[in-house]
């Protein structure tokens, strides 16, 4: 293969991809976009609901249902083997039926086709074939239509440091495989489907020799992956690191995922004062290299392992995602950087057809404002959080503190870490853990403000494995788990801009530019938001800290990241133009405007 057709872009029938949604948000996405050639992300995590979603579906769609309960050996794989093979298995199905449907306004195989991007090839095959008379012509073109009909990717994600010991019935502790990621791996390696699997959070040595286990992550006989890996990561250093450790175990990266380190939804994965621009601008310029040396590393492990490897040098994608809003700034994404597909997450939280929002929560999103949306610390992992003021979750935490019983009860216990207090492991989240840290604040007899904000640190930690998974029970009226019906959402604060409950079509046209669903709102260009982000959150991080002489080295990094990012903006102002013919004049204003807030930031000479 040519070096220079590793920068193709991907040959998928869509320029974007849904991201994962939280736990629950997008458990069940493809089965509702797959067959319209979308490709979307489940997360895996929870087992607990990936049954009772499996029996829902299986009710749904009249097939076969056998529980696979706690006294199943290894029950939390095969539960998630069990889940990702009935959703492979009904959208195999869905597809089967849209070939076999009569082109229609309401027909599934018409809205595949109108969904697609107007500049594709396959979208000027279709709209050749409507403007056509002759029969026999428009016979033959229509299967040659049919024939192109493809499903979206089903991929999974697993995060890497969410991984929990476990222990059997007799509260003996398991063997490292019985763990929440590596179960979830072993999951997703046991299933038919042939997708790609996302490692996102960081990276966990464990997890990644696991894979070493499943032959689907190699290259069969013919020299192609059944099963793929998708990393995401906030930088260039972070892809190469981490995509070398894999290469030398023969385990080739196929996308890297770039997110923004705060302009997303979930946990914010800050970095060191890069932005999105420079850091897409290193992949750019790298791709060659990065794809040629992770290629040379696999062929070696091959060989050492003898087994067959590729055919042909495979393309390595890279995609981007976090805080994108406009058809002109995915173009510009696309044609500048040469990306093959641009992620679309907290907008589809608007659209019921697509994930899974209860009505009280879908209609606060509709409504809200854009102070609605901020960055917490309510994560137990002790990531930033981007949360949202008016959820039910965030509600009922105030409630309990207003009750005097801070923190919440503690099922699932996917995110126990701690073990400040006990042998083993609780949340900081947990009722029990706040009593304690409570506790034990109150002995140091603090008063005023340094007990105010050591009392709210301790309290802003909120369950995430209940409120993440609550809203698909509301919506699809299944029974909820322990009777709690909070429910945590965390968009990105680019869902400031959208306030309009949409269909698929709505928001695919937008994504494609053929409507317009931003609402009123000023809204700058996504590299600035994500600029002002990060100054608001450099400036906090000031704030908060007593400065050592690690502490003002790493702020002064920050500090010349910042400023050599707005240079690069300034540089790249015309190329934007240039491509999207769109007038941002004002983007210079304001990145002067930024840069002069960056430089007024005092970072001390020495330690305090």
């Amino acid at each position: 293969m040519s070096k220079q057709s590793i920068y193709m872009v991907s040959t998928s029938i869509h320029t974007f991809h849904i991201p994962v949604l939280g736990v629950a948000y997008s458990i069940d996405t493809p089965l509702k976009v797959a067959k319209y050639g979308i490709s979307s992300v489940i997360s895996i995590m929870g087992d607990e609901l990936l049954e009772q979603m499996r029996k829902y579906h299986a009710h749904n769609f009249g097939v076969a249902y056998t529980e696979i309960n706690t006294n199943y050996d290894d029950y939390r794989a095969k539960r998630i083997t069990a889940y990702l093979d009935l959703i492979s298995l009904i959208v195999e199905t869905q597809i089967a039926d849209i070939k076999r449907q009569t082109f229609g306004c309401d027909s599934d195989i018409t809205k595949y086709f109108e969904l697609l991007p107007d500049t594709s090839a396959l979208k000027t095959k279709y709209n050749s074939y409507k403007a056509l008379r002759d029969s026999h012509a428009k016979d033959a073109l229509e299967q040659e239509l049919r024939d192109s009909i493809v499903a979206g990717s089903i991929d999974v994600n697993i995060m890497a440091k969410v991984d929990r010991i476990n222990s059997d019935s007799n509260d003996m502790v398991l063997p490292a495989e019985y763990s929440d990621a590596l179960s979830a791996l072993r999951g997703f390696a046991n299933s038919r489907l042939r997708s790609s699997v996302v490692l996102s959070a960081g990276y966990n040595p464990k997890l990644y020799n696991y894979i070493e286990q499943f032959s689907d992550f190699f290259p069969d006989e013919n020299g192609t992956l059944k099963k793929k890996i998708i990393l995401k990561v906030s930088d260039y250093r972070s892809a190469i690191i981490q995509g070398k450790i894999l290469a030398k175990k023969g385990l080739l990266v196929s996308e890297f995922r770039i997110e923004s380190g705060l302009n997303c939804g979930g946990h914010a994965f800050a970095t060191e004062g890069l932005l999105l621009g420079p850091i897409l601008e290193e992949f750019k310029i790298k791709r060659n290299e990065l794809t040629e040396e992770l290629h040379t590393l696999c062929e070696t492990a091959y060989a050492s392992k003898k087994i067959q490897g590729f055919l042909n040098q495979p393309q390595i994608k890279v995609t981007v995602q976090g805080g994108v809003g406009t058809a002109k700034e995915q173009l510009f994404l696309q044609s500048y950087y040469k990306l093959d597909s641009i992620g679309w997450g907290s907008p589809f939280l608007l659209v019921p057809e697509v994930t899974n929002v209860d009505n009280d929560t879908l209609n606060n999103l509709a409504n809200a404002e854009k102070n609605d949306y901020y960055l917490s610390n309510a994560s137990p992992l002790g990531v930033p959080f981007n949360n949202f003021k008016k959820s039910s979750a965030e509600l009922q935490r105030k409630e309990r503190i207003a009750e005097g019983r801070p923190g919440s009860p503690c099922y699932k216990k996917h995110l126990i870490t701690n073990t400040e207090f006990t042998t083993e492991p609780i949340c900081t989240a947990s009722r029990l853990y706040q009593h304690l840290k409570i506790k034990q604040l109150n002995e140091k007899n603090l008063t005023g403000k340094a007990y105010e904000n050591e009392y709210n640190a301790i309290t802003e930690k909120d369950c995430l494995c209940e409120g993440l998974g609550a809203p698909v029970l509301i919506k699809d009226e299944l029974p909820l788990s322990h009777n709690l019906s909070a429910v945590t959402i965390c968009p990105g604060p680019n869902l400031a801009y959208f306030s309009s409950i949409m269909s698929l079509s709505e928001l695919v046209g937008h994504i494609y530019g053929r409507v317009n669903k931003l609402n009123t709102l000023y809204r700058p260009h996504m590299f600035i938001n994500e600029l002002e982000l990060y100054i608001n959150y450099f400036k906090k991080e000031i704030e908060k800290y007593d400065f050592s002489t690690k502490q003002i080295k790493h702020f002064r990094v920050f500090k010349a990241n910042l400023l050599e990012g707005i240079e690069y903006y300034k540089e790249l102002v015309s190329k934007i133009e240039n491509i999207t013919g769109a007038a941002i004049s004002k983007m210079k204003d304001e990145l002067m405007d930024r840069g002069n807030e960056v430089n007024n930031i005092l970072v001390p000479a020495v330690a305090w």
